[in-house]
This record gives C-alpha cells, structure tokens and sequence, in this order.
C-alpha cells in the first residue's frame, strides 16, 4: 500500500467551533478517494512553510500565501485555490518551486456572470430608490413618476474583458437585444465574433457604453486601469459595475464621480479596501448599490468551486494535469514533472 496522498485544506474551511465555514463544499469525494487523506491547518494567515511541509496538495480559501509559505520538503505539487481570484497568492513563488496554482473558473463562471446581470437590472429599474418609496408608504408612491427606469433593449453594454466571466454575461444578455462591445487584449476573436461582440478601444468602452462592466483580473498593469480620465469619458447616463477586483479601479476617483452626478450609478461587488472603513465616503450615497464581495456567493457556486478543485487535486493524484492552471510555464519544470511521474507511478 503506497502512503497517502495528502491534501491539506486551509485553516479558514472551519470556523472557531470546528463547524464547516460553507457546508455546501462537499468533502465527500475526497474523503472518500483511496489512498487520500485530508486535514485542515492552524488558521494562520499567510500560511506558514512549516504547516505544509507533509503536504502534496492545498485547497486554498482566503488565507494569504506568501513566498514564506512555500515548502522547503520539496513535497507540494499544486495550490487550489477556491475561486478565480489570486492576487493572494505570489504565484512567481510557486512557479520557481514547480508548484501549480489551479483556479476554478467553472465554479464562478455562470454566478459571477449573473451577478453582473443583477446589479445592471436593479440599477436601470431603480430597485432600490422603489423599494424605498414602497417603504414610505402613500408619500412614496406619490413620487414614482420621478424615478422612470431605463430599457436594455438597443443600449450599449460594454466589458473590459472577455474572458471566462465576461463572454458568459453576453451570452447571458442577449435576450435583452443590446449592443455588445469590449475591450480586452488577450480577446479569442472568434468567441467575440460568435456573442456578436464589436472589439474596441479601452476609452471607446468608457466613451460608448451605456452599462461598462468590468471583468478582468487585477494585476500590476490592471490597478487603477479604471481611473478619473477614463470615468470621466462615461456618458452622464451611463452605469458602472464592478465585480472582479476593487483595486481595478480608483475608488476616490469613482466616489468622486458618483458625488458629482457625473454619471448615473454604480453596482460594486467589490471595494479597493474590503472591509471598507465606517467613514468610507461611497457608503453614504445614494446612487450606488454596494455587495460585500459575495454577491455571487450562492450554494451553487461554492458547491461548484469545491467540485472543482476536489476535482483538481485528484487529477493530480493520478499524475494528471489538472484544468485551471494559471503559471502554465510550471509544467515544463523539473520538480512538477517529477513529482506527476511519481504520483502516476504511485496511485494511477
């Protein structure tokens, strides 16, 4: 019998009482798997070196993992983070330890896509100005004419980016016959083409679009890409959603913009700063509707985060390459190769 493949699960998976964090991530295909075994670790954050030394795999929730994190056994093969986003992670890091970081982008593709879609509809019929003057009684309905919504169909709905989430919220809002446009350099021309998607310039996105959405990973070259000149471009009737990164955008900037009236709203899953402070300007207006990055957080698409990597991890058992690999350039390296031939040699 060969030793278990062990898989760690970030201390954050469990709460203080030792009850699941999200009860709807199903362990049970891995504890079930032969020749697996499971355990969580300290909830320390970042993840310490020494918690993952007996390690072969981690399935990663929030908790930060840092250079300091990485392993000195040599025994870790692979970082599954629970969700897309992986500005937690040094992912140059890994890569120089041959260490893959797998994503899920089955897992929030359809729940992101359609919280995109949520905010755009609450922010054209004005959800939230109506329910407040439902609340207000006959003083309420008085003032209804006031606050007409705005038709999709024949307005412009723009993306930065068309990736995984992007492309899906076109597919999502073609019954609502818009016009699509996006930016995103890495664009696949023939998903554009099949959603009907026109390809245009950043600041065209910003100059055009009636809903800009944003839909791209943060990074070095994506920090603040939304900021004052580009916002400034925006129609004073257009809306801004945001639910992939808040550094993405400047937040005084758009806090500036939604104060001045300049444009007609904002949908925010994120903030440049989570938790926000008390005092945090954009919490007082009145033109914004604020989610606390967990908009899209339903039983689905935890339970489909979790397959996922549950999925990856065991691909990885077998000496598989996984889906959802971000630092392609780990499969070429000598110690990730080394360590699948094993696994195969091992377990498959």
């Amino acid at each position: 019998m060969p030793a278990p493949f062990r898989v760690a699960l970030s201390g954050d998976f469990k709460k203080a009482d030792g009850s699941p964090t999200y009860p709807d991530f199903d362990l049970g295909p891995l504890t079930s798997a032969p020749n697996v075994e499971m355990a969580f670790l300290e909830p320390k954050n970042p993840l310490r070196a020494e918690q993952l030394e007996d390690f072969d795999a981690l399935i990663l929730l929030a908790h930060r993992f840092t250079q300091d994190s990485v392993p000195k056994s040599g025994r870790l093969a692979a970082v599954a983070r629970f969700g897309v986003g992986y500005d937690t992670v040094d992912v140059p890091a890994l890569s120089k330890a041959g260490i893959a970081l797998v994503i899920t982008p089955d897992g929030v593709r359809r729940p992101v896509a359609v919280s995109i879609i949520t905010l755009m509809l609450a922010l054209t019929g004005k959800l939230m100005i109506k329910d407040k003057l439902t609340r207000e009684a006959a003083a309420g309905f008085a003032k209804r004419s006031d606050h007409m919504g705005v038709g999709l169909v024949g307005r412009t709905l723009g993306s930065v980016g068309i990736g995984n989430i992007g492309a899906e919220m076109f597919r999502m809002a073609k019954p609502f016959d818009m016009k699509f446009i996006a930016h995103d350099p890495f664009a696949d021309r023939q998903v554009a083409a099949e959603l009907g998607i026109e390809l245009v310039s950043l600041e065209d996105v910003f100059r055009k679009a009636d809903i800009v959405s944003v839909s791209c990973p943060l990074t070095s070259e994506t920090h603040h890409l939304v900021n004052a000149e580009r916002l400034g471009l925006m129609k004073p009737t257009a809306y801004f959603i945001n639910t992939a990164r808040g550094p993405i955008v400047d937040q005084k900037a758009l806090t500036k913009v939604l104060q001045d009236r300049k444009i007609a709203g904002a949908g925010l899953d994120v903030l440049e700063q989570e938790p926000p402070d008390a005092d945090d300007p954009i919490l007082k207006l009145d033109n914004v509707i604020l989610a606390p990055h967990a908009l899209c957080w339903t039983d689905q698409c935890f339970a489909g985060n979790g397959a996922a990597d549950v999925k990856a991890v065991l691909d990885i058992q077998k000496g598989l390459e996984p889906r959802g690999i971000v630092n392609r350039d780990v499969l070429k390296h000598p110690d990730w190769q080394r360590r699948l031939a094993d696994f195969r040699k091992r377990y498959a």
